[in-house]
């Protein structure tokens, strides 16, 4: 196994001759070391199968399986599927998923550590995942909106991009409203943490999940602060052009892991689209999400 940073850009290692069937324990410690300092990597020539993937997820932690069953490989439910591609005439998977800002499963009360994604179909032109990188945007902040946010609590919640399921089809909107409210309820945690490997201070939140800020007794800070944070960090630019964004190209044959305590992700989708499929696999590694979280 060979590990080089990427060349010209602050956010990446690449990972050559990798092979998750005959790498030691130790390859598996340096490759997730890799993950938490360089915040990406990208594996190359790597072709594997839905098993093999989710035995490569299983190297690197526990598998967490996504609590929608519309998202599960028809084979494997702990890979989720991103998909504009029928097969056999059927939907596997949902289309377009992540056109927001969004760490993985932020507004559930246990975020996992690590996010797998292999590309299986690979759009001809617009390829690619935009990045944030949160700890390097906190760094960025301003002082006194440092000063602002100091000690402060965000609420996040899937609420505001919830995909409509098959069966909520001539369902009343409230029912389905209320039903995921019911679910998963809004979850609170600290504006910033210290990452639990590298000792950084992370800015938790995001566009897609971050629904309120509020201070340590729950009073809310209100909206403006919030929209502050968001505009700091490059998530307002409609754009996308901002000195914390990041776009991650891949090709086939890449497969990607990263830390989803540190970085924020949108997908790229563009008013023409393409074909393209990814599986997902998200894993807890040894740690909590933040230095100081009780264990779930």
């Amino acid at each position: 196994m060979r590990i080089s940073d990427t060349t010209g850009t602050d956010l990446g290692a690449v990972v050559e001759d990798f092979d998750h069937t005959t790498a030691s324990d130790s390859d598996i410690e340096t490759l997730k070391q890799a993950v938490y300092t360089a915040k990406i990597a990208v594996l190359k020539n790597q072709d594997l199968s839905p098993g093999a993937f989710l035995d490569l997820g299983r190297r690197l932690g526990r598998p967490e399986t996504y609590y929608e069953p519309m998202y599960h490989h028809p084979e494997f439910r702990e890979i989720f599927v991103s998909s504009n591609v029928p097969e056999n005439g059927k939907q596997i998977g949902v289309p377009k998923t992540g056109k927001f800002w969004h760490a993985d499963y932020q507004f559930m009360p246990d975020p996992f550590g690590i996010t797998l994604i292999h590309p299986q179909v690979v759009p001809e032109k617009n390829r690619g995942t935009y990045f944030i990188d949160m700890g390097a945007a906190y760094r960025r902040l301003p002082e006194e909106l440092k000063t602002e946010i100091a000690g402060t609590y965000c609420r996040h919640s899937v609420r505001k991009y919830f995909k409509i399921r098959p069966h909520d089809v001539y369902r009343p909107l409230s029912e389905i409203i209320e039903e995921v409210e019911r679910k998963t309820p809004a979850v609170r945690q600290p504006t910033t943490f210290t990452h639990p490997v590298t000792g950084e201070t992370v800015l938790y939140l995001s566009e897609g999940f971050t629904v309120g800020i509020e201070d340590g007794a729950g009073n809310p800070l209100g909206d403006d602060l919030l929209r502050r944070l968001f505009e700091a960090t490059g998530q307002l630019a409609e754009d996308l052009v901002h000195d914390n964004i990041h776009l991650q190209s891949f090709t086939r044959g890449d497969l990607l892991v990263w830390d989803n305590r540190s970085l924020i992700h949108r997908a790229r989708h563009t008013a023409t689209p393409e074909p393209t499929v990814s599986h997902r696999v998200t894993v807890h590694d040894a740690h909590p999400l933040y230095e100081g979280m009780r264990a779930a």
